[in-house]
């Protein structure tokens, strides 16, 4: 259903010369992949995500959880971009600047044509050796896990883990994206995940006009100039064909 694009806000975007992009699972939701602890079901249902998703689970039983990411891995390859992604690539083209910061692992931005990505969390279809950290391409794949080739050590996803910090490089370009954009849109993000959340509030210091999509209210809704309240499928076609790209 459409909404309302505010006048103002195609003007800001109109202006801009240089734009920051945060997407969090909402975006990836409309696709269907269900949000991180959604995923808890079927044969996963009883577990608990201390189990799955920290290196002191992987240590406990590595098994356990290379299966647990192998199946999201597969339902992750088998879904597609949405109208959602596919605005943001078409938007990218337009300005001087633009990154994509996304907390999300799953590949969609870059499988809809967008190209200047930050992923503050990894990325599900990389592995790496969880002794040396650097990523591996080639490993046995009928193992569970397999190990790597170097040092002997199991390998893991290239993903973010509770506990962990997030990619020093990866996280100092989104902050600087966010201190120098005109217009920072934070999408489909509970904005309650730090440091992510962070950005919009460091971009709305720096100057930046901030802009929430979202169908739900979050903690950033009233530090946001505006805030459209529908998902990004929906609002971000508009947004294109307001600025005359649609």
């Amino acid at each position: 259903m459409p909404i309302e694009i505010p006048p103002k806000l195609t003007e800001r975007l109109a202006r801009a010369r240089r734009v920051t992009v945060l997407t969090g699972a909402g975006i990836s939701a409309e696709s269907g992949i269900p949000t991180f602890r959604d995923a808890l079901s079927g044969l996963w249902a009883n577990y608990d995500l201390q189990e799955l998703a920290t290196s002191e689970g992987f240590a406990r039983n590595p098994k356990l959880v290379w299966e647990w990411y192998a199946e999201r891995r597969l339902r992750v390859a088998g879904v597609q971009p949405n109208p959602g992604h596919r605005a943001l690539a078409q938007l990218e083209k337009r300005y001087e600047a633009f990154t994509l910061v996304t907390q999300n692992i799953d590949s969609l931005h870059q499988r809809a044509g967008s190209r200047a990505v930050i992923e503050l969390h990894g990325n599900i279809a990389r592995v790496k050796c969880s002794r040396e950290h650097t990523v591996v391409s080639e490993f046995a794949r009928d193992d569970s896990p397999p190990c790597c080739a170097s040092c002997g050590a199991y390998l893991r996803p290239d993903v973010v883990w509770f506990g962990e910090l997030l990619p020093p490089e990866a996280l100092a370009r989104a902050e600087a994206a966010a201190q120098e954009c005109d217009v920072f849109l934070s999408i489909g993000t509970s904005a309650q995940v730090y440091p992510a959340a962070d950005l919009p509030l460091r971009a709305r210091a720096a100057g930046a006009t901030v802009v929430e999509i979202n169908p739900e209210k979050t903690a950033l809704t009233h530090h946001a100039h505006f805030a459209l309240r529908a998902p990004a499928g929906v609002v971000l076609p508009q947004l294109l064909a307001a600025l005359g790209e649609g």
